[in-house]
């Protein structure tokens, strides 16, 4: 089964999109900014202004990780074609399918395979860097075959 790597790529950033939209979305909320909730946050009846600065922090972290996300895909090539496994390839084993791009996890592809959105820190890629089809590496006690690079 191929996969059709724009698509993947397509995937990947609505997904990005989508997380970017939920964060922006959180912290106008907590600020006060969001039109369904009318409230402001120097007046919460519970005392609670340093619980939602630590919530607006926080998601103003994830929103940071998300949108770094969203650059890495931009920066990557979409017509990538090489041997070896590098960001930005899609990679067939035995049993998986990975896509080195981002750390988005299991992908649903509209052919039915499933995709796992690796990024270039998951302990997969690093067992998997630089080796082509044919190629073997170790991996939670187990060795993993390469198929296919693209």
């Amino acid at each position: 089964m191929s996969i059709n790597k724009e698509e993947l790529f397509n995937k990947c950033l609505d997904q990005v999109n989508d997380k970017i939209d939920q964060y922006n979305e959180k912290m106008n909320t907590i600020s006060g900014q969001n039109e369904q909730h009318k409230f402001h946050p120097d007046f919460d009846e519970y005392g609670n202004k340093g619980e939602m600065l630590t919530e607006y922090e926080k998601n103003a972290v994830y929103l940071d990780r998300v949108r770094n996300m969203k650059e890495t895909l931009a920066n990557l090539d979409r017509d990538h074609r090489s041997e070896v496994v590098r960001p930005g390839s899609v990679v067939e084993t035995e049993n998986n399918y990975y896509f080195v791009s981002v750390p988005l996890g299991e992908l649903d592809m509209e052919s039915g395979s499933k995709v796992y959105a690796i990024s270039t820190d998951s302990p997969i890629y690093k067992e998997m860097e630089g080796k082509k089809a044919g190629d073997s590496f170790s991996f939670r006690d187990g060795e993993v075959n390469i198929v296919k690079v693209w």
